[in-house]
């Protein structure tokens, strides 16, 4: 199995079912001894557009950029934290842009073999399943994709990990 997974990269984006996609994600690296890449992409296209139809002045823009700097340090060392104390180590990256875009560059760019995410919102409409960067993401990443799902379980099973 080692073989078949050397790398997997989780996709950290504050929310509960990412950090819960990383509790997985430390368990397969311990249970596998592949290496474990976490990612956030500061989703600067996002505050971009947010400029352009003028709800951001441009003094905010450079004010929450600064703050979702704050946001991907705080939530990658989080994930750390959580790695050590099972014995797993774990590269940081956070990275600009476009989140499709930054995921998709990362995995191709660290050559790897497993993306790991938490569970995609649930989708209102056709329009929100075009913009749900994260499963854009999932559609065309060149390597399989693991979606994590019932966060309690996920809990037990970290916690049981030596």
């Amino acid at each position: 199995m080692s073989n078949l997974i050397r790398k997997i990269m989780v996709y950290i984006d504050g929310t509960e079912h990412s950090v819960t996609a990383a509790q997985y994600a430390i368990c397969l690296a311990s249970s596998t001894g592949a290496e474990l890449v976490a990612l956030y992409v500061i989703n600067t296209k996002a505050v971009e557009d947010l400029l352009k139809a003028r709800i951001f002045l441009q003094d905010e823009q450079v004010e929450y950029e600064h703050d979702m700097e704050a946001d991907a340090r705080r939530y990658l060392n989080y994930v750390n934290e959580l790695a050590l104390k099972k014995g797993v180590s774990v590269i940081k990256k956070s990275s600009k842009g476009s989140v499709n875009r930054e995921i998709v560059n990362a995995v191709k760019e660290d050559e790897i073999d497993l993306l790991v995410i938490g569970e995609l919102s649930r989708i209102r409409s056709r329009r929100d399943e075009f913009y749900d960067e994260t499963e854009r993401a999932m559609r065309t990443v060149p390597c399989s994709v693991l979606i994590v799902k019932d966060e309690e379980k996920v809990w037990d099973i970290y916690e049981s990990l030596v």
